[in-house]
C-alpha cells in the first residue's frame, strides 16, 4: 500500500509538474504577445511622427506655391493690360498712318 501512495504522489507531483510547465509556457507567449504589440504600437506612433513632420515640411512649401500663383496671376492681368494697350495704339497708328497719307496727297 505504502507503494501505492508512493506511485500515486509521483504521479500528483509529475502532473503537477507538467500543468506548470504548460502554465508557464502559456505565460511566456503572452507576454511575447504583448511585447509585439508594444513594438508595433510604438512603430506605428513613429510613423505618425514622420508623417506629421513631413506634413509641416511641406506646408510651408504649398504656401510658398500659393503665393507665388497669386503673384502671377497679377503679372498675368498686367500683362493683359498691356497687350490691350498696346493692340489699341497700334488701332491708332493705323488711323495716324491713313491720315499722313491722305495729307501727302
Amino acid at each position: 500500500m505504502a507503494s501505492a501512495s508512493s506511485s500515486s504522489a509521483k504521479n500528483l507531483f509529475s502532473d503537477s509538474k507538467r500543468r506548470l510547465a504548460e502554465r508557464v509556457v502559456v505565460n511566456v507567449n503572452n507576454a511575447s504577445s504583448v511585447a509585439r504589440q508594444i513594438v508595433r504600437g510604438s512603430k506605428s506612433n513613429e510613423i505618425l511622427m514622420q508623417a506629421a513632420k513631413n506634413f509641416a515640411y511641406h506646408e510651408s512649401s504649398v504656401d510658398n506655391s500659393l503665393q507665388n500663383l497669386k503673384k502671377m496671376e497679377i503679372i498675368f492681368q498686367h500683362l493683359n493690360y498691356q497687350q490691350e494697350a498696346i493692340a489699341q495704339a497700334a488701332d491708332k497708328l493705323e488711323y495716324v498712318e491713313e491720315q499722313v497719307k491722305a495729307m501727302e496727297r
